[in-house]
């Protein structure tokens, strides 16, 4: 009981410092995508303070350049929200009022339309994204953490050793997760880039309104395994059934398909070489969890967030059955073999 209480306060804690938190982890996030460039500019004989600089003044002119021209997408589409809610709201009665005539139960039906709010989605994108830009307000604060960070990622492992000892398994696990999860970081930062272009360039050929807004969210969204890419599609569908009808509404899905298929089950799993190491349960219930503690950003974090977790409960004996739950099978048939 006194362990439970302790998880609940420190939650709610979380949730609490939130504003101050996720600045910091978002700092983490980007010095874990920046920290293999850096340390390859290292080994070039690049001075740490200098490769950091250099990285640092290339994100934030992505930045710059990105969330100017996006900014002025969300504004638009933030304050045509309502309108395009309302068209939607419009044409789901209308079908639902089909639908009942045609099966002679109105009533029913009129009841399971009350239900269903298609403009929650479309709601969902333009938070997501706002509150994004809101956590880019606090740009100095991240640039200023994430060079300290990357500062720092020569000199850990020597720290390291020293408080904990440099016997070999002290320092493999948190080597190898670094490791991996600044790869998978990586790897799927590229990926998301290129699945982002391919969201926008399909919503500007077919004609779909704020095309650049579906480019970001693919993009942003290409990080939740499994359920952010069908996130990612439905607010640019809908818009596409508002403003272009069914026929529009179906290229658009067909290609957000298209791209999936490509991108999310052919290219990324050949570039990975492994899975993220969680359970895809988890990752869903992560996405939820982390959401309700951080709020949208959360949700973009949440499955190195996740595997974060799971690497602090397999370092004691005591917890490392809930790693094992909350990992992949692949993980549980190890620790089967391993006895």
């Amino acid at each position: 009981m006194i362990s439970f209480a302790a998880v609940i306060v420190i939650v709610f804690g979380l949730q609490m410092a939130k504003d101050l938190l996720v600045p910091f982890l978002f700092a983490t996030f980007l010095a874990l995508i920046t920290a293999r460039p850096m340390l390859w500019m290292q080994q070039k004989r690049v001075p740490a303070i200098l490769a950091a600089l250099i990285i640092v003044s290339l994100l934030m002119l992505i930045l710059a350049v990105v969330g100017t021209i996006v900014g002025a997408s969300i504004a638009e589409f933030t304050a045509a929200l309502p309108g395009y809610q309302e068209r939607l709201d419009t044409i789901v009665e209308r079908v639902v009022g089909f639908i009942g005539k045609t099966f002679n139960g109105e009533e029913a039906f009129e009841s399971l339309g009350d239900m269903i709010d298609p403009g929650w989605a479309m709601g969902l994108a333009a938070t997501l994204l706002n509150s994004l830009k809101d956590v880019l307000t606090n740009v100095f604060l991240i640039v200023f953490t994430m060079i300290f960070i990357l500062l720092e990622a020569s000199t850990v492992e020597t720290k390291f050793a020293a408080a904990f000892g440099r016997s070999t398994q002290s320092l493999k696990r948190p080597r190898v997760f670094l490791a991996n999860l600044g790869r998978y970081l990586g790897i799927k930062t590229i990926v998301s880039i290129v699945t982002g272009l391919a969201a926008g360039l399909l919503t500007w050929v077919v004609g779909v309104d704020f095309p650049l807004l579906w480019a970001m969210l693919a993009f942003l969204l290409n990080y939740v395994p499994t359920i952010g890419s069908i996130i990612a599609a439905v607010p640019a569908v809908l818009m596409a059934l508002v403003q272009l009808g069914p026929g529009g509404a179906t290229a658009t899905a067909i290609g957000f398909v298209a791209i999936n298929m490509i991108f999310g089950n052919m290219i990324e799993p050949r570039l990975m070489g492994y899975g993220v190491g969680v359970s895809p349960l988890i990752v869903f219930i992560g996405l939820i969890f982390w959401g309700w503690v951080f709020g949208p950003v959360g949700m973009l974090l949440s499955v190195p967030l996740t595997m974060a977790l799971k690497l602090a409960l397999e370092s004691d004996v005591r917890t490392r059955w809930i790693a094992i739950f909350i990992g992949s099978e692949r993980d549980a048939q190890h620790a089967l073999i391993k006895g």
